[in-house]
């Protein structure tokens, strides 16, 4: 049943009821015609081909085309719809149908609740290597987390990830968890002498410092699991906190019972958290071996489709992608829901991992899983944002930001909205807000760096015309001294827009300086190829801008090839603008918003420099028009 609500026109789409609604009055649907107008109003603006139908409506059962028609038929008398002069269903002869009216979501996505009165927010810190001994002391990292997953399972409190906290000193515990509006802070230390392992923990009053509970637990380091769990039985009875038999069940439950695969699984995790491609193949390799160990350990396939996605990431801006890299990483992660189908993780790497597949629907869907297993993760919520788009995407990065208020991609993904919508003062407003917390020393941003977010600020200062700002904000993103999977990308991006502005000052020579720069990060990159050519026809050296155009040509049909289908539609698009071929370019841009799947299609070309000799036209308008209403 659609849990989602839309308002279209007079008619109000009720998804918790199942029933449509005029005024106060219910309107007589089918179940196949209310089936269908919910599918409609999820996918706004976009071609629904018959295809799509056949396999929403009646998956697995062989109909006509002609089931098809009679319930369009019947939707469209419900509606008042004219084919000849429609409203709302329009016809797309020979290919499907696109649902023209305005619709507004009147349901908010899936994000963390509002906190009850009593639940209180609480982090856990990295435990201390009280005895130095190094070969021990992953379990510095390896405890905390165990610490954390276990305290999710208790009611009465609010779990915020560590990673959103800075790091301090000891002593200064206090000050990270002001940063973190905390309620309560857990601290601990651990120390080995010989097989015997002695863990020691206490939960401190954020405000105050005082210590409000404490627990310690010896044992044989094998047995760590077990006396990991004593702790957080002792810490939550000396808060007097409700723990339920179910979260008793799930604090004790193994998710691998060998010591050996769960330092594996922790040292893995541990340098993927770096976001440096340097750290991936030996954080896939920590994963192998723990599922050499443990072939049924879910979190160690849900370890290897995280890094099998940072590898495709990192080949992301390619014409030809790593897609072996993403259909691997799918696998993996199906495989942990297929092992533990109630582990959170596996289904909010699934959205991660079909939303970069082009699957938004299945995305979504795998996303919302996540985070109804665990509500109070920053991280499903995130990934469930980044699978949506329009205000379902605001609306769960809006309650990431208020957890992790230092995640500065939370505030790129935003901005991505504002801009497709064409509200650049909202785009720039979430970018400056992301920007000012990033840039904080110590504010917690070691593992999520900003990469990105000055460069989508520059080209909204060039499409506003302010292109000496436009410059500072390129300069500053290349000035930025964070390494991550994303920085070379950025790098290359910034160099464009470079070019760009050199070309707007009209210094040619210093705008192909710029894109051969960005070359030098990528390659045959299409849009950097078609700004030559352009440098080169405003030089008056055609038969040079013929030959980029040419480049650039195969640099597209390599887009199209590598499955990038939206990037290539975007780049063709600029090289019949600089052919001098408007219409065409415009063609291009229609098609691509009219066939792309619901999601961020497009989303650049309000502040795409090249896009600006369409921007005032009516097709521009047109185009923009459309753009805003995918992005609703």
């Amino acid at each position: 049943m659609p849990s989602l609500s839309y308002r279209v026109g007079p008619f109000a789409l009720d998804g918790a009821a199942y029933r449509l609604l005029k005024g106060a009055d219910a309107v007589d649907l089918s179940p196949k015609a209310l089936d269908l107008l919910f599918l409609f109003a999820s996918r706004p603006g976009t071609l629904v081909t018959k295809d799509d139908l056949l396999q929403a409506l009646w998956p697995g059962i062989a109909v006509t085309d002609n089931a098809i028609t009679q319930v369009v038929s019947e939707l469209r008398q419900a509606l008042g719809d004219e084919p000849a002069s429609p409203r709302f269903v329009e016809t797309v002869p020979r290919r499907g149908y696109r649902f023209i009216a305005a619709v507004e979501s009147l349901t908010p996505a899936p994000a963390a609740p509002a906190a009850p009165a009593g639940v209180r927010a609480i982090a856990v810190l990295e435990f201390v290597n009280v005895s130095r001994d190094a070969d021990v002391a992953w379990l510095a990292t390896g405890i905390a987390e165990t610490v954390t997953n276990d305290l999710r399972a208790i009611a009465d409190l609010r779990v915020i990830d560590r990673t959103s906290l800075p790091r301090v000193p000891p002593g200064r515990e206090v000050e990270a968890a002001k940063v973190g509006r905390l309620d309560l802070l857990v601290t601990g230390s651990f120390q080995r002498a010989g097989d015997q392992l002695r863990i020691a923990a206490r939960v401190i009053d954020a405000r105050t410092g005082e210590t409000l509970a404490q627990a310690k637990a010896d044992g044989d380091l094998p047995e760590v699991f077990h006396l990991q769990d004593r702790i957080v039985i002792e810490l939550s009875a000396g808060l007097a906190l409700r723990v339920t038999a179910a979260a008793r069940a799930r604090i004790s439950a193994r998710e691998t019972a060998s010591l050996d695969a769960y330092r594996a699984l922790t040292e893995g995790r541990l340098k993927l958290e770096t976001l440096d491609p340097l750290q991936v193949p030996a954080a896939m390799a920590d994963f192998e071996r723990a599922l050499a160990l443990d072939p049924g350990y879910a979190l160690a396939h849900v370890g290897l489709a995280h890094a099998h996605f940072w590898r495709f990431q990192a080949s992301r801006a390619r014409n030809v992608p790593e897609r072996g890299e993403l259909l691997a990483a799918a696998t993996h992660a199906r495989t942990a829901a297929d092992l533990d189908p109630d582990l959170a993780e596996a289904h909010a790497a699934l959205a991660l991992l079909l939303s970069s597949a082009d699957r938004p629907a299945d995305a979504i869907t795998a996303g919302r899983r996540a985070v109804a297993l665990e509500p109070g993760n920053w991280r499903h919520l995130f990934r469930l944002g980044m699978a949506a788009w329009g205000e379902e995407r605001l609306v769960c990065l809006t309650a990431v930001i208020a957890q992790y208020p230092q995640l500065a991609y939370a505030y790129f993904g935003s901005a991505m909205v504002h801009v497709a919508r064409g509200d650049l003062a909202r785009a720039e407003e979430t970018l400056r807000a992301g920007i000012a917390l990033s840039d904080r020393p110590a504010a917690g941003t070691e593992r999520f760096p900003a990469n990105g977010l000055h460069w989508l600020l520059g080209l909204s200062r060039l499409a506003l015309g302010d292109a000496a700002d436009a410059a500072a904000e390129f300069d500053r993103e290349l000035a930025a001294k964070r390494v991550s999977l994303f920085t070379e990308e950025f790098a290359m991006d910034a160099y464009d827009g470079h070019g760009f502005v050199c070309l707007e000052r009209g210094d040619l020579a210093g705008a192909a300086a710029m894109f051969e720069r960005a070359l030098e990060r990528y390659p045959s990159h299409a849009r950097t190829l078609v700004g030559l050519a352009e440098v080169a026809r405003l030089a008056g050296d055609r038969p040079r801008a013929a030959a980029r155009l040419v480049e650039a040509s195969r640099a597209v049909e390599e887009l199209e090839r590598g499955g990038r289908t939206a990037e290539a539609a975007m780049a063709r698009a600029y090289w019949h603008l600089t052919s001098g071929q408007t219409g065409e370019a415009a063609s291009v841009l229609s098609r691509l918003l009219a066939g792309a799947p619901a999601g961020a299609a497009g989303w650049t070309l309000p502040v795409e420099p090249w896009f600006a000799p369409l921007r005032d036209t009516v097709d521009g308008r047109a185009l923009a028009g459309r753009l805003a209403a995918r992005a609703r």
